[in-house]
């Protein structure tokens, strides 16, 4: 009787741990987005966000390895606050929404980095597949959402250099720097 009663406490207290091993997390779109700078004519940056960020997260925190990511980002969301230019960047000279509406990013390795995450992956823009490597930090601690389902966030930065994907060949690094610094921030559900 000893042992069954041991075998149930044991049973019990495993249930617990294998739920809080990997978990799927989506992004809310309405609290997440890809901000991104670039230079301008070598003197200054200017910057601008992505929103549509749908994205689904396959984390376990004791195990890196099992983790995934996916994420889809509308280009024809960008915003510099300023029309013209947005434009401009939806054009075929930069993005070419019209043909490439949408950024992808599928994570290839997760390992651990200190605190945080290294997260290789091949990122897709404008038709053109590079590796990219995002530093995130994350997940944040859990709050509860509206639907009473746990909340988090992570965040991640990565460096791209836009004419390794095709974007603004027609610009030279003096008027338009090559390298885009990507700064992401994502708020997740927990499904």
């Amino acid at each position: 009787m000893k042992c069954f009663a041991c075998l149930t406490g044991v049973v019990a207290l495993a249930v617990p741990l294998a739920t809080a091993q990997a978990s799927t997390w989506r992004s809310d779109p309405a609290h997440s987005e890809v901000d991104f700078t670039i230079r301008h004519l070598s003197i200054a940056d200017v910057s601008g966000s992505f929103g549509g960020v749908k994205a689904t997260i396959i984390y376990d925190p004791s195990d890196p390895a099992r983790c995934s990511v996916r994420a889809t980002v509308g280009v024809g969301t960008v915003n510099t606050g300023e029309a013209g230019r947005d434009d401009e960047i939806k054009s075929s000279d930069f993005f070419g929404v019209d043909e490439y509406p949408t950024a992808t990013f599928t994570s290839t390795s997760v390992t651990k980095d200190g605190a945080d995450l290294k997260v290789v992956g091949n990122f897709t823009l404008h038709g053109v597949t590079r590796p990219v490597v995002l530093d995130v930090a994350g997940p944040t601690s859990q709050a509860r959402g509206p639907e009473e389902k746990p909340y988090a966030g992570f965040s991640a930065t990565a460096t791209i250099d836009r004419t390794a994907f095709g974007i603004g060949t027609g610009f030279p690094p003096a008027i338009l720097g090559d390298e885009v610094k990507l700064k992401i921030h994502l708020e997740v559900i927990r499904q």
